[in-house]
């Protein structure tokens, strides 16, 4: 389980990021993936550069295969990255969305 207070931090981290829309500059698909992402694999992961310089990794969700290439305009979004257990704190993260499916 990860503290409580280390999803607390970056979750204030994340909040300044969200909303933001950017360009893929690169992007890979992950084939073998941590236990906590297994049921997802293959799925993207991409650097974005943000209107206002800042860049980003994160994953790429609601997508077709034409989204996956550099110059696609992509907007940050908070999503749940792991399951956790019932008693446990409900993660969420940044992630990205292609614009023309928002």
């Amino acid at each position: 389980m990860i503290s409580p207070v280390k999803i607390w931090r970056r979750q204030k981290e994340i909040r300044n990021l969200l909303g933001i829309k950017g360009v893929i500059l690169t992007w890979t698909l992950i084939y073998v993936s941590g236990k906590d992402f297994k049921k997802y694999a293959p799925y993207p992961v991409v650097l974005v550069e943000f209107e206002n310089g800042k860049k980003a990794v994160g994953q790429l969700v609601d997508y077709d295969k034409k989204n996956l290439k550099m110059g696609e305009r992509v907007i940050s979004i908070l999503r749940k990255v792991r399951e956790s257990n019932s008693e446990d704190v409900i993660p969420y993260g940044l992630k990205f969305k292609p614009i023309n499916t928002v």
